[in-house]
């Protein structure tokens, strides 16, 4: 007897299509699946088996055949092993109620039955609701993700059993409850406060005006001046997720298994810190599937590179693309995705192997081939695509035990939230959300210049030898430095801090 069962596959971060054709004839038993399954599918056979003998069903002695369509699409994961067994239950007459049909399968099975958790389901729900299928059966532990997604019936369940018995009307279950986004509490993980944080008036502007557009920022400093710290800060002074966002943030986490089952949604925007030790492959994604990296991790979010010249040439340069164009393609021999990976890098370093060199009150020791050598693993071109550079020197004894009431990062936060408020009108109805993510026509209809600024741009841009791209990038950090103002048009002193923060690589890079 023949039956047909949906499912969905994932390629990237969407979901395809699935159509289960299970075959059941007599004849030698046999048990085959095709429809260019990898190994987790190939073993689907065993693990189903089992689970519908544990559960209490027949499993008939008969030639099986079970085809995964679309058969040129390449099949990954064990998420096909429910709809599998509904496929076999059903052609074997035990499911008698045709509304299985109605439904897209998802789930792995367990040997003794259960239902298990599957990687990027939202994703697939995103996907499939787009394509107007709106009833789901999918793991009791998948739940809460499932949740956010409005406009679809989703079904619930830990174990097979279960699912026969929904399918069978022998026992009555409810679909999912809708969850608001809103309504999620959001208790923030970085307990750190830029209270805390004693003197450092330049770098926490940098940082505020870094929040505010979205700009990417480089700290340089001696050991033990706080970079840091600032750091860890920053991602309390960045506006709240919208849903959207969260979505986005929340597939590439669910396809990468790292979605934490209980909240079911990402609410803080991602604050990512991988180590200098750190392989390209896990910066960047890839693997035999070609899984999302660290730069796709923290999209919307925060890529932290703590001692960045420690860090790999290779892999330093693997960052060219994603500050360019919010995106990263992983290209490897079975698979090509393309991750979204729109991201604020926040880099610190030490100016010498040392970390003295250029400091106020502290000998240096390093030679200038060392420091040379040291600073030359940051590229020009990596230069270039970040906004803000700025020196973080010691504080003095004096300013560490000052009682005087460090500004607190709500206060901060308050600045932050109504530049972008205003960045969001400005480009509502495009796909642009901050000042550092304008195209170069809106970088013309934004960030036009009076007669005194374009003379003071024309001054910069000849004497510290900008290129293109920092001439567009130094714009758009004026425009943001107007918006925390409050100024509709940038005028020369928004302009003149906007420039300040490019000459620290003629201070450094020019050894």
């Amino acid at each position: 007897m023949l039956s047909k069962v949906l499912s969905f596959g994932l390629n990237g971060i969407d979901g395809f299509k699935t159509e289960i054709e299970t075959d059941m004839i007599g004849g030698v038993p046999h048990f085959e699946i095709v429809g260019l399954g990898d190994t987790a599918v190939k073993e689907s056979k065993d693990r189903v088996k089992s689970a519908i003998r544990n559960s209490a069903f027949e499993f008939p002695v008969k030639a099986y055949t079970i085809n995964l369509a679309p058969a040129d699409v390449k099949k990954e994961g064990p998420l096909y092993d429910l709809g599998i067994a509904v496929g076999i239950l059903s052609a074997s007459e035990q499911i008698k109620n045709k509304k299985y049909k109605e439904f897209v399968f998802l789930g792995e099975l367990s040997l003794d039955g259960s239902v298990k958790k599957i990687k990027g389901l939202l994703p697939i729900l995103i996907t499939a609701r787009s394509l107007g299928f709106t009833k789901f059966v999918i793991p009791a532990e998948n739940a809460e993700e499932a949740k956010f997604i409005s406009g679809m019936e989703i079904f619930a369940f830990a174990t097979l059993r279960e699912v026969v018995g929904f399918l069978n009307d022998e026992s009555i279950y409810f679909p999912l409850e809708t969850k608001q986004f809103e309504e999620v509490a959001r208790t923030c993980s970085n307990k750190l406060d830029f209270e805390n944080v004693k003197g450092q008036v330049a770098a926490k502007r940098a940082l505020e005006i870094a929040a505010a557009g979205g700009h990417n920022v480089l700290m340089i400093g001696p050991p033990g001046s706080g970079k840091s710290m600032l750091a860890k800060c920053f991602s309390g002074i960045l506006p709240d997720l919208t849903f959207e966002e969260a979505l986005e943030v929340t597939k590439i986490h669910s396809i990468a298994g790292e979605l934490d089952l209980k909240k079911g949604i990402i609410t803080e925007r991602p604050f990512r810190t991988p180590h200098h030790t750190a392989t390209v492959i896990s910066l960047t994604g890839g693997g035999n599937h070609a899984k999302p990296g660290e730069i796709s991790l923290a999209h919307n979010g925060v890529l932290y590179l703590d001692e960045f010249p420690e860090y790999s040439r290779n892999m330093i340069e693997t960052l060219r693309q994603p500050l360019e164009d919010g995106a990263i393609t992983v290209a490897r021999a079975k698979q090509t995705v393309t991750y979204p990976s729109s991201f604020t890098l926040i880099a610190s370093m030490n100016p010498c192997p040392c970390g003295n060199y250029g400091s106020k009150d502290r000998e240096c020791t390093c030679s200038p081939v060392q420091i040379h050598k040291y600073l030359s693993k940051i590229s020009g071109p990596i230069m270039d695509r970040i906004d803000i550079h700025v020196e973080v020197d010691n504080i003095a004894y004096s300013d560490l035990k000052t009682d005087k009431k460090e500004e607190a990062t709500s206060e901060i936060k308050k600045r932050v939230d109504k530049a972008r408020e205003i960045q969001l009108a400005r480009f509502s109805g495009t796909k642009t959300y901050s000042n550092s993510k304008m195209s170069v026509p809106q970088t013309k209809r934004f960030c036009q210049l009076s007669k005194d600024c374009q003379d003071l741009m024309e001054y910069a841009f000849t004497n510290l030898k900008l290129s293109a791209r920092a001439h567009d990038r130094i714009l758009r950090v004026a425009r943001t430095i107007a918006d925390l103002a409050g100024e509709k048009e940038i005028s020369p002193a928004h302009l003149a801090e906007a420039i300040s923060y490019r000459g620290l690589d003629r201070k450094y890079w020019s050894v």
